[in-house]
């Protein structure tokens, strides 16, 4: 192979040491932790001689010029924030695999024919701002109206404001859109984030379709009174109606059977105290499905649901926010071979598979051709600290992000 292991480790290893929580990784987008991880990669971009900027939105962008700097670019890459106590791997494997990339193409005296971009996305996850996908959808144009000064983090801080203490101009957010036929081909590599490729002991996993995602915000307004005092039958009580309402969601999903999966992570109620019936209740939605209509259904089982409590119960209000949209995506037929030719070549083992977690490859499919690598996740596991896959298995999909992009850019 000629990539090296030891130095995706160090890359790996280095990123986990730019966090705000003790256990796991915590790094949340245009914060000082991601500040630190911003100049680690810039550094390890230029000391693989790439030419290296950042956009309005905060991807980072090297860029190694081809002889035909006219031609549509190969792009790769993946993102570098995370969730709150996540793990080390969830989109740092595909900017290592970037980096790693950069420095082969170095060493070996590669010189494409195609420019190849080595990206790394902010704001993948959602974790501080809920959009997700943000560094994608800015280069798609596909921010949702004026999402920079719109969106919030849980201080109250817009995304605007941040941007701008990070050091980014939001006023100039729209030229990071990519003209159409700018991009020829955007390759991902990420951890499977589930169980399949370890259970059956596959190399790696070749991403035929990515689910489509709805995510949505839900406030729901009540009356707050005394939790002693207040019959059960006088109450307007909010969470009880969106409690209701996220069963209905979840039941509907369990109903359709087609692998819709449907989740409920985070509930606040107002005042919050434990001896006040909740005045106001907000919770997200999160509805995945490879089948649209399926994520339609469980939404409107929800509002079904919050309809029928505002009828029933005097005082009771709610207001359903739209956060984020994306259709399934199928991966490009021909960008899937180029991958396949290259395990085999490789002698590494394989699999079609489908990815059920959103990635920045779904949206770069609006203005590029697309496909993913996926590399085992030790018991499925992701999200959380105990997040690993060993780093010969990481090497191995990383072997074939590199020589699937060498293959495309000599085009």
């Amino acid at each position: 192979m000629e990539t090296n292991r030891e130095r995706i480790q160090k890359d790996i290893e280095a990123l986990a040491e730019f966090t705000a929580s003790e256990e796991g990784c915590t790094r949340f987008t245009y914060t000082e932790e991601f500040k630190k991880a911003r100049n680690y990669i810039i550094s390890q971009m230029k000391e693989a001689g790439l030419d290296v900027r950042e956009n309005a939105a905060g991807t980072i962008i090297g860029r190694l010029e081809g002889k035909n700097p006219s031609a549509p670019v190969i792009m790769t890459g993946s993102h570098f924030d995370s969730v709150k106590c996540g793990g080390n791997f969830d989109g740092q494997a595909g900017v290592a695999a970037a980096l790693e990339t950069a420095r082969v193409f170095k060493e070996t005296g590669y010189v494409p024919e195609r420019t190849v971009e080595f990206v790394a996305l902010p704001e993948e996850e959602g974790a501080r701002f809920n959009g997700g996908l943000f560094g994608s959808r800015s280069m798609a144009g596909r921010l949702y109206g004026d999402e920079v000064h719109e969106a919030k983090d849980k201080d109250g801080i817009s995304m605007a404001v941040a941007m701008k203490a990070y050091g980014l101009d939001p006023e100039d957010i729209a030229s990071c859109i990519r003209k159409p036929g700018e991009i020829e081909a955007f390759l991902e590599l990420h951890i499977e984030q589930g169980p399949i490729l370890e259970k059956e002991g596959y190399d790696i996993g070749i991403v035929d379709c990515i689910v489509g995602i709805k995510s949505c915000i839900v406030v729901v307004e009540g009356r707050p009174d005394h939790a002693g005092t207040t019959p059960m039958n006088m109450r307007a009580d909010s969470f009880q109606a969106a409690a209701k309402a996220a069963v209905a969601g979840a039941d509907r999903a369990k109903e359709l059977g087609d692998g819709t999966v449907f989740t409920v992570g985070r509930v606040e109620t107002a005042p919050g105290a434990f001896n006040i019936v909740p005045g106001r209740t907000e919770f997200t939605i999160d509805c995945r499905s490879k089948n649209p209509e399926s994520i339609e259904s469980c939404l409107q089982a929800v509002r079904d649901s919050l309809e029928a409590s505002c009828r029933q119960v005097e005082g009771i209000s709610y207001r359903l926010d739209e956060k984020l949209k994306v259709a399934p995506v199928q991966m490009d037929g021909e960008l899937k071979n180029v991958l396949k030719k290259s395990a085999e070549q490789s002698g590494f083992s394989y699999r079609e598979i489908l990815s059920g977690a959103g990635h920045d490859a779904m949206v770069m499919a609006d203005i590029a051709r697309v496909a993913m690598v996926f590399t085992q996740s030790r018991e499925g596991r992701s999200h959380c600290p105990q997040e690993w896959t060993d780093y010969e298995l990481l090497q191995k999909g990383i072997e074939v992000i590199c020589q699937s992009v060498k293959e495309l850019s000599s085009r």
